[in-house]
């Protein structure tokens, strides 16, 4: 399975739950997407695998890439990346990926480059407080003293200044999935996601959160399925008598053996 799958951001709109609480989410337009390259462990040296987004036209690729296009009979896409797996990828060049690999409750990591705000203030990109606002303050939005003059007699790397804001990547993780579309290749996620609105995203399942709690809620939808509900009931009440009949045996063991006691 190909965990991840590259998209972009349509924009932010709100949903309402059943109890009537607001929920901010984020539209995604995700896929599909054609795998151009699978990378694995004893030819490259990592499992990997390379998948495009949005057609493109063929003159706007580099030579290399248009000559590779062609010889792998393949169509043209504007954003290409590459998402690792950990074990060998069973999918081939020319194969589809699409939305149907989420469902809702899924967590993901979100990449995105983030809108670029130029060059910014100490106040605005660190959230300084400022200087004093009166009593003859000449000192608002300044930074200030940024080093000590007799030692170290030096500024030290990484201090906090004036520079350019915006425009990195930036991952949010354990985002979870709210819904999915298929039939319009969409998803919808809680909360916001870096970038503007046209934005591509690479999304992949959360390393943090992982499939376990996916497995575990599948085998609970196949056990009720294949055990009908009387039957599950039952199993729970001999359950709970065996574990009752357990305690009271080891709060008094004695009643164990006045029965056998009994039986002889």
């Amino acid at each position: 399975m190909i965990p991840g799958i590259l998209g972009k951001k349509v924009g932010m709109t709100q949903i309402f739950s059943e109890d009537g609480a607001k929920i901010p989410v984020t539209v995604v337009e995700a896929g599909p997407c054609v795998v151009q390259v699978v990378k694995s462990l004893d030819k490259d040296g990592y499992n990997a695998v390379q998948i495009g987004f949005d057609d493109t036209k063929e003159a706007r690729l580099k030579k290399p890439q248009r000559e590779y296009v062609k010889a792998n009979k393949l169509k043209a896409k504007k954003f290409v990346r590459e998402i690792r797996c950990s074990e060998a990828s069973e999918g081939k060049i020319g194969d589809e990926i699409d939305v149907s690999i989420f469902q809702k409750g899924d967590f993901l990591d979100v990449t995105a480059r983030s809108k670029g705000k130029g060059f910014q203030g100490g106040m605005k990109r660190h959230g300084w407080s400022g200087g004093n606002a009166s009593h003859g303050s000449m000192s608002h939005r300044a930074p200030g003293s940024i080093g000590a003059s007799s030692y170290p007699s030096r500024v030290f790397k990484g201090q906090s200044m004036a520079g350019h804001m915006g425009d990195a990547v930036i991952t949010v993780q354990n985002v979870e999935v709210i819904d999915v579309n298929i039939e319009s290749n969409t998803i919808v996620l809680k909360g916001s996601i870096p970038g503007a609105d046209g934005g591509y995203l690479v999304i992949k399942y959360a390393l943090k959160k992982t499939l376990v709690a996916r497995i575990e809620r599948e085998d609970v939808k196949e056990k009720e399925v294949e055990a009908p509900i009387e039957e599950v009931v039952e199993t729970k009440a001999e359950e709970k008598t065996e574990v009752k009949a357990a305690e009271t045996t080891k709060e008094n063991p004695e009643a164990k053996i006045d029965e056998n006691e009994d039986k002889g």
